[in-house]
């Protein structure tokens, strides 16, 4: 056992991972996670890696970004990603997972690892120790303050939103039915529960939609309710809530997260104006979430106009959704590609707080910086991943933007550099990136023993 402690901030999925990792490799880990006896005001539990919004880690296909940046982590040997495929719904090609089963069993691991020691206590300074930050999006007020203390600057934010939960068993199955995209018929092994919708029962719904109260928020927020950029005080763009989406174009929902696409109801075999869709949430069945409609309806209008969707009309609602803050930090300012804090020699950062957007990339951040702390404290080179790799890009991105406008990102081909030849068509082009990402990737950690 390597006698260097390393403190590790936090214990959502980047910091779960870098704990893991550096245990692993025989360090002695001091896991800090102020829940429960600080919450967040997201979370709704103590367990370690719990996943708040989506219960999806996105596409799982090897020829989309998010499938390709997973492959590397799998080659990498993540625990989390492993955890994530023992833990597996249904989800098409998609990789879903049991939201429940997947926190308790990194909590388990975690716990009754020999190397891992757990305090569960909000930090609140930075020491000179060896240490990664993976304190989330929604860090404590204290440990803000510290952080902008030693870079100098405030933090940047964003305003994220979290969708609704129904039960499976209040969903109205004579109108939903079972499918995937691009599949016809009444089929029992469809992934996704679908709510149609004809053009009427659509435009009554947007109407009601766009209309109804939302959450107040406070008054420096406000600027914000209409998706109106106000600097830092604003949406993720790729997070929005879906009556400000609606408020920007009436159709906007029917070519976002309505999108019929693909899906056609098996009782006319037409595709329907609009379709909203659920995905399973748990491993028993009986939780589906609505999916891409995060919301800061108030609960009372949440369970008012979410029911005028089809299929919906008797919903009971396990979980509303909400709003919350998202914190994270000036990366390409304060961050080399390494995830290693510019002012601090022992200092890494990891997760949503560096701002990389998604599930994957944050326990991504995670794993290279446990990899690259170790070999820090070893005296051996830090690692910079190739910019054509899914992991090279997304840390090269996070730590190059423009600091100006800088917003988080989550793992896609435009982050990659251009192909050498011109592709025309899309899935020939997504499908070159990701070969040449594979080979990248391959030969980078045999030259690394990585």
């Amino acid at each position: 056992m390597n006698n260097q402690t390393i403190i590790v901030v936090g214990a959502g999925l980047a910091g779960s991972e870098a704990a893991w990792q550096l245990a692993e490799k025989g360090f002695h880990v001091q896991l800090y996670e102020m829940r429960p006896n600080k919450q967040t005001g997201a979370h709704i539990s103590d367990k370690f890696g719990e996943l708040v919004c989506s219960n999806s880690l996105g596409s799982n296909m090897p020829d989309r970004a998010a499938g390709v940046l997973k492959s590397e982590l799998r080659k990498l040997n993540s625990l989390l990603m492993k955890i994530a495929d023992e833990t597996a719904l249904p989800a098409g090609g998609a990789l879903a997972v049991d939201r429940d089963l997947f926190a308790a069993r990194i909590t388990e691991q975690l716990s009754n690892h020999s190397n891992i020691e757990i305090f569960r206590e909000e930090v609140t300074k930075i020491t000179e120790n060896p240490t990664i930050i993976a304190s989330g999006p929604l860090t404590s007020n204290t440990l803000n303050k510290a952080i902008s203390e030693i870079s100098n600057q405030d933090h940047l934010y964003f305003y994220d939103a979290i969708a609704p939960i129904v039960y499976a068993d209040s969903i109205d199955m004579s109108i939903a039915f079972s499918a995937s995209r691009y599949e016809r018929g009444l089929k029992e092994e469809g992934d996704y529960i679908n709510c149609p919708f004809t053009k009427e029962q659509y435009l009554a719904f947007i109407h009601e939609l766009i209309n109804a109260e939302r959450i107040q928020l406070r008054p420096f927020e406000r600027e914000i309710e209409d998706g109106v950029d106000a600097g830092p005080k604003k949406f993720f763009e790729g997070c929005l809530p879906v009556e400000v989406l609606a408020n920007r174009n009436i159709q906007a929902l029917a070519y976002g997260p309505l999108r019929p696409v693909g899906l056609f109801d098996p009782r006319s075999d037409q595709k329907p104006y609009a379709v909203l869709q659920l995905r399973q949430d748990n491993l028993a069945g009986d939780l589906y979430n609505i999916v891409g409609f995060q919301t800061n309806l108030t609960f009372k209008e949440q369970k008012r106009v979410f029911r005028l969707i089809p299929g919906l009309n008797n919903a009971r609602f396990a979980r509303y959704g909400q709003m919350h803050r998202n914190t994270f930090i000036n990366s390409p300012v304060l961050l080399e590609p390494t995830l290693k804090f510019k002012n601090k020699p022992q200092l890494f950062f990891a997760g949503q707080i560096t701002g990389v957007e998604g599930y994957v990339g944050n326990i991504a951040t995670g794993l290279i910086a446990a990899i690259n702390l170790a070999r820090l404290i070893n005296d051996e080179p830090l690692l910079e991943l190739p910019q054509t790799t899914m992991l090279g890009a997304l840390l090269h991105y996070i730590t190059h933007a423009n600091s100006r406008d800088f917003q988080p990102m989550k793992a896609n081909f435009g982050i990659l550099p251009p192909l050498e030849k011109k592709i025309r068509s899309k899935n020939d082009r997504y499908a070159m990136y990701s070969k040449r990402a594979n080979i990248d990737f391959e030969n980078f950690t045999q030259i690394h023993r990585i």
